[in-house]
């Protein structure tokens, strides 16, 4: 299985906190990875959690999450995800069921996208995540805690 991290389930990871959930997702990637699963930090979403670390000056988790990077599997931005992306938001869009504001960056698409285009067959690829009804349009997603290897 092929499971990317969305901006929840990694800033937990990227915690320096020992919380009941910190505790929970730092097993449950031990779990994963144990089983052969891979999990990606998608680029897109390092930049997302990684923005928002840096405003705080929560720089001990923004080292902890330059750890993430190299012990998964980290998954640049493309211009194959791009295109995919802009496609999945016009399509979107089209339907009539817009995942956010017309104006602004849309990090689910991209996020979506960069899932899409890993050369795997997609019954192998979920977001875990905390919002599953956005993602879901595009891609397998569940909450992190029911995926299990």
């Amino acid at each position: 299985m092929h499971i990317f991290l969305d901006s929840s389930p990694l800033s937990l990871l990227a915690s320096p906190r020992r919380s009941a959930d910190v505790l929970a997702i730092t097993q449950w990637v031990t779990v994963h990875l144990a089983s052969g699963n891979q999990l990606y930090v998608p680029e897109v979403i390092d930049y997302e959690l990684r923005r928002e670390l840096l405003r705080a000056g929560k720089t001990f988790s923004v080292t902890r999450l330059d750890l993430l990077k190299l012990q998964l599997n980290y998954l640049p931005i493309t211009t194959e995800v791009m295109l995919r992306a802009a496609d999945l938001w016009a399509q979107s869009r089209r339907a009539g069921i817009p995942t956010g504001d017309p104006k602004k960056l849309d990090i689910d698409v991209i996020l979506a996208a960069q899932a899409l285009t890993l050369a795997v067959p997609a019954v192998d690829i979920v977001v875990a995540t905390s919002n599953v009804a956005h993602l879901a349009r595009f891609v397998t997603a569940e909450l992190w805690t029911n995926i299990t290897p």
